[in-house]
């Protein structure tokens, strides 16, 4: 199976349908939740953790099992129950609407795939086995947690501050050259270290050489 890596994004703009409320369905959810999506659960039973969600207004709930109809006017539906028969209607519905599916450890019944991710602020991590092998895209996970911890979300906040001034000054040869400096310089350490303000100023720096032509 050949993959398309891709990032969703608005999916607060789009609705998305996970039928199924245990704690795989929850998982799911949260998955979605922490990407701003607009999610409802169809199922007649709630998991604890998806009750409190409902609770809190934070996903909608169609309180009942899934029927033929339910997935209209969505983008992107997981179903995640653990009877078979309704993972297939739900998977035969999506696909006659066109809309993005994924039914849980069934790559043959997906055209789309979750994949492990780490997060660090605005950088995502993303692995997958194409549905071979989940649980290896898991261990993978946990290696790059221990390599890329939460400094490397400061350190994109802070490279994404430069970007704007370089993409409006710079040819794309220049901004080649400014990251590579930046890259190499001691901004990442500095930031390890808990200097935010110095590293903030160490990359200004940089990016002020870079646009009066590395006077």
């Amino acid at each position: 199976m050949k993959t398309y890596p891709v990032f969703l994004v608005h999916l607060d703009e789009a609705p998305c349908v996970v039928v199924g409320g245990g704690k795989v369905a929850a998982r799911k959810v949260w998955a979605l939740l922490r990407a701003d999506a607009d999610v409802t659960v169809i199922s007649p039973n709630l998991s604890p953790g998806l009750q409190r969600l409902a609770a809190q207004d934070r996903v909608g709930v169609i309180d009942r099992p899934y029927r033929y109809g339910d997935l209209k006017g969505s983008f992107l539906v997981i179903a995640a129950t653990d009877d078979p028969r309704i993972n297939e209607r739900v998977w035969q519905e999506a696909r006659a609407l066109g809309l993005l599916v994924n039914v849980v450890d069934d790559p043959d019944h997906c055209n789309f795939i979750a994949p492990s991710v780490v997060r660090r602020g605005p950088l995502s991590l993303a692995i997958s086995t194409s549905g071979r092998c989940p649980a290896f895209s898991r261990y993978l996970r946990r290696q790059l947690e221990q390599e890329f911890g939460p400094v490397y979300g400061d350190y994109v906040e802070v490279l994404g501050g430069l970007r704007e001034s370089a993409a409006a000054a710079l040819t794309m040869a220049e901004r080649r050259a400014l990251w590579q400096e930046v890259f190499a310089s001691d901004v990442l350490s500095l930031l390890a270290s808990g200097d935010h303000e110095q590293a903030r100023r160490r990359a200004q720096v940089i990016l002020d050489r870079h646009l009066s032509g590395m006077d």
